[in-house]
Protein backbone atom coordinates (compact mmCIF):
# COMPACT_ATOMS: atom_id res chain seq x y z
CA UNK A 1 0.00 0.00 0.00
CA UNK A 2 3.02 2.25 0.55
CA UNK A 3 4.00 3.75 -2.70
CA UNK A 4 -0.08 3.82 -4.11
CA UNK A 5 -0.96 7.31 -5.16
CA UNK A 6 -4.39 8.07 -5.19
CA UNK A 7 -6.08 11.68 -6.17
CA UNK A 8 -9.32 12.18 -4.40
CA UNK A 9 -11.65 14.45 -6.60
CA UNK A 10 -14.31 15.17 -3.98
CA UNK A 11 -16.10 18.43 -2.83
CA UNK A 12 -18.13 17.26 -0.09
CA UNK A 13 -15.80 18.71 2.66
CA UNK A 14 -16.88 15.89 5.23
CA UNK A 15 -16.82 13.11 3.17
CA UNK A 16 -13.70 14.15 1.54
CA UNK A 17 -11.71 13.77 5.24
CA UNK A 18 -13.52 10.90 5.84
CA UNK A 19 -12.38 9.10 2.69
CA UNK A 20 -8.58 10.71 2.76
CA UNK A 21 -8.46 9.58 6.29
CA UNK A 22 -9.37 5.89 5.99
CA UNK A 23 -7.35 5.89 3.15
CA UNK A 24 -4.32 7.82 4.71
CA UNK A 25 -4.88 5.25 7.65
CA UNK A 26 -3.59 2.31 5.40
CA UNK A 27 -1.09 4.04 4.28
CA UNK A 28 -2.10 5.36 0.91
CA UNK A 29 -0.58 8.71 -0.29
CA UNK A 30 -3.65 10.67 -1.09
CA UNK A 31 -3.88 14.04 -3.03
CA UNK A 32 -7.14 16.05 -2.77
CA UNK A 33 -8.67 18.22 -5.26
CA UNK A 34 -11.99 19.80 -4.83
CA UNK A 35 -13.12 21.01 -8.32
CA UNK A 36 -12.58 20.13 -11.41
CA UNK A 37 -9.83 22.53 -12.47
CA UNK A 38 -7.41 21.21 -8.99
CA UNK A 39 -7.77 18.05 -10.59
CA UNK A 40 -6.70 18.38 -14.05
CA UNK A 41 -3.98 20.26 -12.61
CA UNK A 42 -2.63 17.58 -10.22
CA UNK A 43 -2.92 15.09 -12.95
CA UNK A 44 -0.79 17.06 -15.32
CA UNK A 45 1.72 17.03 -12.67
CA UNK A 46 1.67 13.45 -10.73
CA UNK A 47 1.03 10.16 -11.94
CA UNK A 48 -1.44 8.30 -9.63
CA UNK A 49 -3.06 4.52 -9.48
CA UNK A 50 -6.06 5.36 -9.01
CA UNK A 51 -8.76 8.30 -8.95
CA UNK A 52 -11.73 8.66 -6.45
CA UNK A 53 -14.15 11.03 -8.92
CA UNK A 54 -16.90 12.52 -7.49
CA UNK A 55 -19.41 13.72 -10.76
CA UNK A 56 -20.70 16.42 -9.43
CA UNK A 57 -17.86 19.45 -9.04
CA UNK A 58 -18.48 22.80 -8.09
CA UNK A 59 -16.82 24.45 -11.91
CA UNK A 60 -17.52 21.47 -14.04
CA UNK A 61 -18.69 17.55 -14.22
CA UNK A 62 -16.32 15.03 -13.30
CA UNK A 63 -17.19 13.60 -16.84
CA UNK A 64 -15.63 16.66 -18.17
CA UNK A 65 -12.58 15.96 -16.33
CA UNK A 66 -12.04 12.55 -17.73
CA UNK A 67 -12.66 14.29 -21.43
CA UNK A 68 -9.89 16.54 -20.87
CA UNK A 69 -7.84 14.31 -19.26
CA UNK A 70 -8.06 11.92 -21.84
CA UNK A 71 -7.97 14.62 -24.89
CA UNK A 72 -4.39 15.95 -23.21
CA UNK A 73 -2.72 12.55 -22.50
CA UNK A 74 -2.97 12.98 -18.87
CA UNK A 75 -4.78 9.43 -18.18
CA UNK A 76 -3.21 6.79 -19.65
CA UNK A 77 -4.88 3.56 -20.29
CA UNK A 78 -4.33 1.00 -17.75
CA UNK A 79 -3.67 -2.81 -18.18
CA UNK A 80 -6.55 -3.60 -15.74
CA UNK A 81 -7.53 -7.45 -15.64
CA UNK A 82 -5.98 -7.82 -19.22
CA UNK A 83 -8.37 -5.07 -20.22
CA UNK A 84 -6.07 -1.67 -22.11
CA UNK A 85 -9.01 0.17 -22.61
CA UNK A 86 -9.62 1.27 -18.68
CA UNK A 87 -8.49 3.50 -17.12
CA UNK A 88 -7.61 3.82 -13.19
CA UNK A 89 -11.26 5.26 -12.16
CA UNK A 90 -13.69 4.73 -9.14
CA UNK A 91 -17.01 6.94 -10.25
CA UNK A 92 -18.56 8.25 -6.91
CA UNK A 93 -22.09 9.95 -7.76
CA UNK A 94 -24.93 11.24 -5.68
CA UNK A 95 -26.88 11.02 -8.73
CA UNK A 96 -27.72 8.08 -10.90
CA UNK A 97 -24.89 7.44 -13.67
CA UNK A 98 -26.28 6.38 -17.29
CA UNK A 99 -24.94 2.95 -18.35
CA UNK A 100 -23.84 5.29 -21.59
CA UNK A 101 -21.38 7.67 -19.72
CA UNK A 102 -20.11 4.23 -17.68
CA UNK A 103 -19.43 2.71 -21.73
CA UNK A 104 -17.73 6.13 -22.88
CA UNK A 105 -15.31 6.25 -20.08
CA UNK A 106 -15.08 2.82 -18.62
CA UNK A 107 -14.37 3.60 -15.32
CA UNK A 108 -13.19 0.38 -12.81
CA UNK A 109 -16.26 0.92 -10.60
CA UNK A 110 -18.87 3.10 -9.92
CA UNK A 111 -20.14 3.73 -6.24
CA UNK A 112 -23.36 5.52 -5.64
CA UNK A 113 -23.35 7.47 -2.54
CA UNK A 114 -23.39 6.81 -0.32
CA UNK A 115 -21.38 3.92 -0.06
CA UNK A 116 -20.04 1.41 2.20
CA UNK A 117 -16.34 2.45 3.11
CA UNK A 118 -15.42 -0.72 3.11
CA UNK A 119 -16.12 -0.73 -0.80
CA UNK A 120 -13.76 1.50 -1.68
CA UNK A 121 -10.95 0.43 0.72
CA UNK A 122 -11.12 -2.95 -1.32
CA UNK A 123 -10.83 -0.82 -4.93
CA UNK A 124 -7.62 1.35 -3.10
CA UNK A 125 -6.48 -2.40 -1.87
CA UNK A 126 -6.86 -3.52 -5.61
CA UNK A 127 -4.94 -0.89 -7.28
CA UNK A 128 -2.41 -1.20 -4.62
CA UNK A 129 -2.01 -5.04 -5.46
CA UNK A 130 -1.73 -3.54 -9.64
CA UNK A 131 1.21 -1.16 -9.10
CA UNK A 132 2.56 -3.62 -7.18
CA UNK A 133 2.28 -6.66 -9.75
CA UNK A 134 3.66 -4.40 -12.50
CA UNK A 135 6.64 -3.00 -10.19
CA UNK A 136 7.75 -6.46 -9.07
CA UNK A 137 10.26 -8.22 -11.47
CA UNK A 138 9.91 -11.75 -12.25
CA UNK A 139 11.76 -13.91 -10.36
CA UNK A 140 14.77 -15.76 -12.20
Amino acid sequence: MAGTRILLVEDDEVLCDLVRRNLQARSYDVSIAIDAESALAQLRTTTFDLIFLDINLPDQTGWDVLRTARKEGYLHPQDINGDLNKLPVVVLSAVRVSPGRLAEFHPIAYLPKPFPMEALLRLAAEASQRKEANTTPPAP
